[in-house]
């Protein structure tokens, strides 16, 4: 069930990528509401949220004024609306395996959850699979 308190999810994804379906389930269990939106083309959505090129992965979301790109955990969305900072928007560079969406099996690789400020410059924001 939807938590009430949190903000409507905007996902945009590739109608044929499973991983983006897999990772929205992630999301919707986590209490978020998620609308999805399949396009064949994402590029225009990335670049209108201020993504860089360098952090790309296969979907796109948005939430509030954020950009959510890639395999991020729930709770690290959670997070970045709860202490709202001054920021484009959390992103999970490419698609590391164990990522919420990416799970096979056992196999995980340890990757980090990067906040975009305003101007671009990244820090990171969660590591996980340590």
């Amino acid at each position: 069930l939807p938590d009430n308190n949190l903000p409507l999810l905007v996902v945009y994804k590739s109608p044929t990528c499973g991983c983006c379906e897999s990772w929205v389930g992630h999301m919707q269990r986590a209490g978020f509401p998620v609308e999805v939106r399949d396009l064949q083309d994402l590029g225009p959505i990335k670049a209108e949220a201020g993504v860089p090129a360098s952090l790309g992965s296969c979907h796109t979301a948005r939430i509030g004024d954020y950009f959510v790109e890639g395999h991020v955990p729930p709770d690290d969305v959670k997070r970045l609306l709860a202490e709202h900072p001054d920021a484009r928007g959390l992103a999970v560079p490419g698609m590391p395996q164990g990522s919420p969406g990416m799970e096979q099996g056992r196999a995980s690789e340890p990757y980090d959850v990067m906040l975009v400020a305003k101007d671009g410059s990244t820090s990171v924001f969660a590591r996980h699979g340590e």
